[in-house]
């Protein structure tokens, strides 16, 4: 199967700190990948040179074998790229509802109307807001603003979804259904890219993991044959624990 995203020697700096060191890896079409690696091993920024905001330093990003390296984030999007944040990105001054016809609107696959209404109702449910279109995002808790993101990703029907920590936070119970949610997506088809802690969705969800250290990457493969490798011990315990 080919690779509906290819990442080829991304590079990253600011100033003289390399966030990403030339770093290849390829997303097959419908795969889950999780990307992983200690804090600061460079996994956001990973992100933010494929959805576009930031601009590499180098390297080459391909869509679909279509480039997409340095692109403003907008026409990312449009090509088929959707993500959720770190810290959560709503619009305020918009109801839950609204969020979710913005993605549709925007996004990959545009839709307008009574049919866009219909498919942010659809996607709340789905998420675990049902019946809470007219609420405003100030109104809900982080947990649901995070399940209101996901609904707006979702919206724009995107090509390959990037979701960056988007189980963070979840409480046992709420990870269990973030978890089943996030399988229940990939079923549909999906193909995403996961920036985890949660080693437990890493292991139950992903196809492959790269793992990332100092912004280089260091594993790829499988979760047990990733997770059981010296050196990714060493990247997360350090040598002395390893």
């Amino acid at each position: 199967m080919s690779a509906l995203l290819s990442v080829e020697n991304a590079r990253k700096t600011f100033g003289g700190l390399v966030a990403v060191n030339d770093v290849s890896f390829d997303v097959k079409d419908g795969e889950l990948l999780g990307l992983i690696g200690p804090n600061g091993s460079g996994k956001t920024t990973m992100l933010n040179l494929i959805s576009g905001a930031l601009r590499p330093s180098g390297g080459r990003i391909a869509l679909g074998g279509e480039e997409i390296t340095g692109q403003p984030a907008y026409r990312i999007a449009r090509r088929g790229v959707a993500r959720t944040f770190q810290l959560v990105r709503v619009l305020p001054s918009l109801t839950a509802e609204e969020n979710v016809i913005a993605g549709a609107a925007f996004g990959h696959v545009k839709v307008w109307g009574e049919e866009a209404s219909k498919l942010a109702r659809t996607l709340l449910e789905r998420v675990g807001l049902g019946g809470r279109g007219t609420q405003p995002p100030g109104a809900m808790t982080y947990i649901d603003q995070k399940r209101l993101e996901l609904a707006r990703a979702l919206a724009s029907n995107p090509r390959v979804l990037l979701l960056d920590e988007w189980l963070a936070g979840l409480n046992p119970s709420e990870l269990k259904i973030g978890i089943n949610l996030i399988r229940d997506v990939r079923n549909d088809g999906r193909t995403i890219v996961m920036v985890e802690h949660v080693m437990d969705a890493i292991r139950s969800l992903c196809d492959r993991v790269v793992v990332m250290s100092s912004g280089a990457k260091i594993a790829d493969g499988s979760a047990t044959e990733v997770l059981s490798d010296p050196a990714v011990v060493r990247a997360y315990l350090g040598a002395a624990d390893a």
